[in-house]
């Protein structure tokens, strides 16, 4: 069998005839795709290496310094509230309570503030040993139907199985993330000199994303205010003590749209974390938001954490412009600027000492 090739050179085709056609692999002619493009490599040098590493650590560790001081102004307090230890007030409700309750178990936590929090508090609830990030834990979800699709509210996704009907009837908002809802519910009161109790006021609004609450979560039926009749022929999840549209009395703040139940399924990335529960509000200038004093933190005690050994804590916090108080930031700042000091320093001694006698060394040659 004869064939006959004419090669092109200068664009990379090549035409071959005969029976069959061979398909050319060789690449385009071009810059791009010969590797022909210009190209810049720095040469590395003393006399651009040293001020690099001075600059970057120069630039850093001030930084990283205002970056950790920014962070240790911010007040933070915590209370555990798990209730292990027979002297926790929480004791007899951890040790009693489960998912299987029927009557909520109350316990008082006194604490007491050292240095007043004068700007805005965020409080926030957090949980130990509480795996959010399990792969199957973070699938359990429907999330056509917590965007208020009315086909998957009666027909839940596979994804939530086992949490997606009960005795026939389908669950909303079905899932294990759902079914595992964080329902403390928490006060606070200020004890004053006179031992009266005076109630902080907690803002539950606000606490969400916006994007989430107008966005990804809505509730079925649109604009309808009778979620008890948009929910009709649905059952509340297993572990749930109320159905979904029994959450809040605020139209605004119930169903899927319950900020509450928002922020929880925002699933965490760590077996430890925390959520935002509520927010405490300055309503002046002249009075700090929380004064010091004597505090108490009325607990109902409705999440049972005995289970999986987990551990419960509320959190009281200011921010500052870089957020809630993380020295790691600033400490990598520091770290790193550090470093790049100390290596500075080092080769700089070393092009001092050595340099000019491997200057020398080219010369003779």
């Amino acid at each position: 069998m004869a064939s006959s090739y004419n090669a092109k050179e200068e664009d990379g085709h090549i035409t071959v005839s005969g029976p069959g056609t061979m398909k050319n692999k060789k690449p385009d002619n071009t810059a791009f795709k010969q590797q022909r493009l210009p190209a810049w490599q720095p040469i590395l040098t003393a006399g651009t290496v040293l001020p690099a590493f001075f600059v970057i650590g120069l630039i850093f560790i001030p930084i990283g310094i205002g970056l950790y001081v920014t962070s240790n102004n911010i007040k933070e307090f915590e209370i555990d509230y798990t209730g292990t230890d027979v002297s926790s007030p929480c004791f007899n409700c951890s040790r009693h309570f489960s998912w299987n309750s029927t009557l909520p178990c109350t316990c008082s936590m006194p604490f007491r503030l050292e240095q007043p929090f004068e700007s805005k508090v965020f409080v926030y609830y957090g949980l130990s040993n509480f795996y959010q990030n399990h792969r199957r834990y973070v699938k359990s979800r429907d999330d056509s139907q917590l965007n208020g699709n009315i086909a998957s509210l009666k027909s839940p996704s596979k994804e939530c199985e086992p949490y997606d009907q009960t005795n026939n009837t389908p669950i909303a908002p079905c899932g294990a993330i759902a079914n595992s809802m964080f329902n403390d519910t928490l006060d606070l009161f200020f004890i004053d000199p006179n031992g009266t109790r005076i109630q902080i006021p907690l803002t539950k609004r606000g606490i969400a994303w916006w994007t989430d609450k107008h966005v990804k979560f809505r509730n079925p039926g649109g604009n309808n205010p009778n979620l008890t009749s948009v929910f009709q022929g649905t059952s509340k999840p297993v572990n749930w003590h109320k159905p979904v549209y029994e959450l809040d009395s605020d139209p605004e703040n119930n169903g899927f749209i319950n900020e509450d139940f928002i922020v929880w399924m925002r699933t965490a990335a760590l077996p430890t974390f925390r959520k935002l529960y509520r927010i405490i509000q300055k309503n002046s200038s002249l009075v700090p938001t929380l004064p010091r004093g004597n505090y108490t933190l009325e607990v109902v005690y409705n999440f049972p954490v005995r289970s999986f050994d987990g551990r419960k804590r509320v959190i009281l916090s200011t921010i500052s412009w870089m957020g809630g108080k993380n020295p790691f930031l600033g400490i990598a700042y520091i770290t790193v600027g550090a470093v790049c000091f100390f290596l500075g320093v080092v080769l700089l001694f070393i092009h001092h000492k050595y340099g000019s006698r491997n200057s020398s060394a080219d010369i003779s040659n």
